[in-house]
């Protein structure tokens, strides 16, 4: 009887859990795509409200971006180089607990020559009062094998 017990609680915590994902996977991949938005539009008073005050940046090139300033204003500069068609393709959401998810995805950007940039990215994403937030940005360009 405590088995059974158990289980069905083992079960029902887990269902909970899952059908809580939903919601905040379509949320944050909204935010993601706010951003991608906010990025191809070059609007800076946009980016800025989908980050939290902390938030950090590591680019490919290896330039550390922190604090919303300068994440702002590394932003700009490299979507000026861009064509506004950045796009990122979520591989994966998961969730590491109730506030925080790490996102992955392919990101594609096309220079102004047309040159097109595949990389990774990875989004460390928080829960707020205001919605999920980005506080992490993580880009790789991958290495030539």
């Amino acid at each position: 009887m405590r088995l059974i017990f158990v289980l069905c609680l083992v079960f029902s915590v887990g269902f909970t859990i899952r059908s809580a994902s939903v919601p905040d996977s379509d949320a944050i991949r909204t935010t993601i795509a706010h951003y991608l938005q906010a990025r191809n539009e070059k609007a800076p008073a946009r980016l800025r409200t989908l980050f939290t005050e902390d938030a950090d940046q590591l680019v490919s090139t290896g330039e550390w971006r922190h604090g919303l300033d300068e994440l702002t204003a590394g932003m700009l500069s490299s979507s000026h180089q861009e064509q506004a068609k950045s796009s990122i393709e979520i591989a994966s959401i998961r969730m590491l607990d109730a506030e925080v998810a790490i996102v992955d995805g392919r990101y594609q950007t096309t220079s102004l020559n047309g040159q097109v940039r595949q990389m990774w990215t990875t989004f460390i994403v928080k829960r707020t009062p205001a919605g999920w937030r980005i506080t992490a940005i993580r880009n790789m360009k991958p290495a030539v094998p």
